[in-house]
This record gives C-alpha cells, sequence and structure tokens, in this order.
C-alpha cells in the first residue's frame, strides 16, 4: 500500500516516525509524501499545547475531506491524552505512544478490512523500552538515536508524563550496537534524544546514568560526532563536565532547559532546580568547555508571573549569556495543575516574549561575533545561495564557498556573520 505521514512536535516524534517509515518499507509498502495520492494517511500527533491538539484535528478533518475512501489513522500523544475526543472523530484507526510496530500491524488491518481499531494502552503501565530502527530521512547527514521515553518530572504544566508514562531506557549495549551501524551507514553526526534523557538508566539499576551512556556511544562510533538532546540542570555536574570533556567527539553544545530565571516562578512550575544551580551548571559548562553554546527555553507569562518576577527572569537570562534562546507564550495545556492557576492577559504573555527574544537577539549576536576568527570544523549538509551550509560542532550555522561538500567535515575558518549565520571559507589548518 501506499502510506503518507504528517508528524507534529518533537524530535522524539521524528524519530518515531523515521522507524515506522523503515518498517513500512521493509514490509514492502511504499511511503509518499502527504501531499499525495495514498491508501493510508497517518497523523502522528502532539499534545504538549491545546494549538498542537487544534493543528493535529485540523489535519485528519482536512485529510478526511480531501481524501474521503482513504484509511485515515491517528498515534501519538493527542490521542494517548485524550482518547475519548478523538474517538468521536471520524479516524479509521486510533493508537497512542506506545508499540509502534504493533501500529503498522494494525494499519495493514484497518487497510485490508475497512473496519476501525482502537488500541489505547496505559501509558503507566510500560516498562519496557521499545527499541526502534535509528536513522535519519534520506541525504541526511545527522542521526536521531532514541535512548530514552518517559518523564516524572510533573511540571505543572506539561502533560507529557501522562502521554509517554515512566522512564525507560535504551540498554546502553543496544545504544552502542545502534551507534556503530549508524557510523557504518556513512552518518556524520548523532543526535541522542529522548522525552527526557537526563532520566536515562534511572530504571536499569546497574548504577549508570547519562555520562556513562554517552562515554559508551562515543566508543561504539569513534570519529562520528555525538550532540545531546535537551538536559535537566541536575545532570550537570563537576563529574559530568569533567567527563565529557574528555570526549572529542562530544559537540560543546547543551541545551539546559531554563522555563523561567525566577525563583518564585520556578516553585510554581514544579521544576526542580533554583537560579542558583542553574547558574552554577552554566558556569560549569563555561569553565570546562572552550566557548560551549548554551541554548534554552523559556515560557513568558506564566500564571500568576508579577512584573518583579519578569524582571529577574530577564536579568538572569542576560547573565547567563545564551548563544539561542526558544522563547514561547504562556498556553494553558487542560489537565495540568497550571491550567487552574490565575492566568495573565495575551497581551501581557506576548509582550514580555517579545522583550525576552530581544535580549536572545542580543546574546545571540554577541555569541556569533564571539565566533569570527575562530577555525570549527563544519559538517556540511546543502547547498545554500551559491555556497554550502553546515553545522559547526556548537551547532551554529556556517555557510562557506565550495561544492559538492554533502556529508563532508571541512575546517572553516570563520570571517563574519550576518546576524544569523557564520561566513567564512575553507582552510587547512
Amino acid at each position: 500500500m501506499k502510506i503518507a505521514i504528517y508528524t507534529l512536535g518533537c524530535k522524539v516524534n521524528q524519530y518515531e516516525t523515521q522507524a515506522m517509515e523503515q518498517a513500512l518499507r521493509s514490509r514492502g509498502h511504499e511511503v509518499v509524501a502527504f501531499s499525495e495520492a495514498a491508501d493510508a494517511y497517518m497523523v502522528n500527533s502532539c499534545s504538549v499545547t491545546a494549538v498542537s491538539d487544534q493543528k493535529s484535528r485540523q489535519a485528519l478533518h482536512k485529510i478526511r475531506r480531501e481524501h474521503p475512501k482513504a484509511v485515515l489513522a491517528l498515534c501519538g500523544c493527542y490521542a494517548q491524552t485524550h482518547p475519548g475526543d478523538v474517538e468521536n472523530l471520524d479516524v479509521d484507526l486510533i493508537s497512542g505512544t506506545g508499540d509502534r510496530r504493533g501500529f503498522i500491524t494494525l494499519l495493514e488491518q484497518a487497510v485490508e478490512d475497512r473496519r476501525r481499531i482502537i488500541a489505547i494502552d496505559r501509558a503507566f503501565d510500560r516498562r519496557e523500552f521499545e527499541i526502534l530502527p535509528a536513522g535519519g530521512l534520506e541525504n541526511r547527514t545527522r542521526a536521531m538515536l532514541k535512548v530514552e521515553d518517559g518523564c516524572v518530572n510533573f511540571c505543572s504544566y506539561c502533560i507529557i508524563p501522562y502521554a509517554r508514562g515512566p522512564v525507560r531506557s535504551l540498554p546502553p549495549e543496544q545504544a552502542a550496537e545502534q551507534a556503530e551501524k549508524l557510523a557504518a551507514a556513512g552518518y556524520r553526526e548523532i543526535v541522542l534524544t529522548g522525552i527526557e534523557i537526563s532520566s536515562w538508566g534511572r530504571d536499569l539499576n546497574k548504577g549508570l546514568d547519562l555520562t556513562d551512556l554517552i562515554e559508551t556511544v562515543c566508543r561504539a562510533a569513534p570519529g562520528v560526532r555525538i550532540r545531546l538532546g535537551s538536559l535537566e540542570p541536575r545532570t550537570v555536574t563537576e563529574d559530568f563536565c569533567r567527563r565529557c570533556a574528555a570526549l572529542p567527539e562530544l559537540c560543546p553544545q547543551f541545551h539546559l532547559s531554563l522555563q523561567s530565571g525566577c525563583d518564585e516562578t520556578l516553585r510554581r512550575m514544579n521544576r526542580k532546580y533554583d537560579t542558583a544551580r542553574y547558574l552554577e551548571c552554566v558556569e560549569l559548562l563555561n569553565r570546562y568547555f572552550d566557548r560551549p553554546a548554551l541554548t534554552t527555553d523559556l515560557i513568558t507569562g506564566f500564571p500568576e508571573e508579577t512584573e518583579d518576577e519578569f524582571d529577574k527572569t530577564l536579568a538572569f537570562i542576560r547573565k547567563c549569556g545564551f548563544a539561542k534562546m526558544h522563547i514561547f507564550p504562556y498556553s494553558i495545556r487542560p489537565g495540568t495543575p497550571a491550567a487552574k492557576m490565575r492566568q495573565l492577559p495575551k497581551a501581557v504573555k506576548t509582550a514580555r516574549a517579545e522583550q525576552a527574544a530581544a535580549a536572545a537577539a542580543e546574546m545571540r549576536a554577541a555569541y556569533l561575533r564571539g565566533c569570527v576568527g575562530q577555525i570549527y570544523p563544519v559538517l556540511f549538509e546543502q547547498p545554500r545561495k551559491g555556497r554550502y551550509l553546515g553545522h559547526a560542532p556548537n551547532y551554529m550555522e556556517v555557510l562557506a564557498e565550495g561544492a559538492d561538500l554533502h556529508n563532508t567535515v571541512k575546517n572553516v575558518r570563520i570571517t563574519g556573520t550576518d546576524g544569523e549565520v557564520l561566513l567564512g571559507g575553507l582552510t587547512e589548518d
């Protein structure tokens, strides 16, 4: 059969879609673009915000209108967290966030039998990590390796623990095996991803943590760059920094989740750190790595956030000197404790997001200026504007003169920046 897949949400969703694409092709099916005619259409949904839910519904309605005879399938976080809502939609197959291989079998059955199938398990009953094939899309230079699923942090604004269940970890020997395969397939960079990779290993009962996993993967794929997904501040200790700094394969870019730079707001968010601990992480990373790129997420206008609290956040992010920030005005996620707190007007949330974005732009410009004169090994990915685009180890985009550079690593001397991208020329240094 022909199947088209539409994916919303995070890198884990993207990873799982790629794994399902591989499974479909191995069973003789053809994966086509979402704009093409197909026998079945699948939406891999997100539920991080109410807007994400709406986007999933809109995609399903659009497909049903345009392809009324096709089988329509829904999986992912929206289906897992809102089973009652999705059962009222005109969808042929509904599954959640578990058993992706089983989902493919159910999809085949739905196409053959033309009968409705609903298969949603209880996320909190899951105990085993579902091992899926790692990889990237065609012509990609970078592959994702999912090493963890689930979260038990229960931040007051987040529904993901209910969508994904408890922490489950990819065993280290399986992580090494998949990393070896990705290296053999020609990938030059591997991104370790998961719902909350800082919790990797806690369910294995072997005394292992994320640092042990990073060392294992680096040993398994020598010469391949290893990049980390989002980290919780508790991960960044002196031991973590010392051991990671000794790994030449590890990229010096750390996405250290913040959400707020005010202790009072962090407490309402039910985050497990304060600004003093976070700043300690920043200082440790800057001490052990040469100009690491520190990136983060920030929520503005969280329920009950005062002007004074927001001012503290602005001052704190400037103190950290982030290379890049993802900034979101708070969005109500029904079913979470934060949804019951006193909400701020939309205009306030938006205005604070704009203020934070202006500060973030200043910090990014300063970080890029600091890269000028440096020489970076750049992994080139695609042509752009008559040049070739790639990423430095710090994940800054680099444009350089050259042709046929796809999936090669070349040293580039940085000569300038246009404010968003670093500019430079190939060098033998």
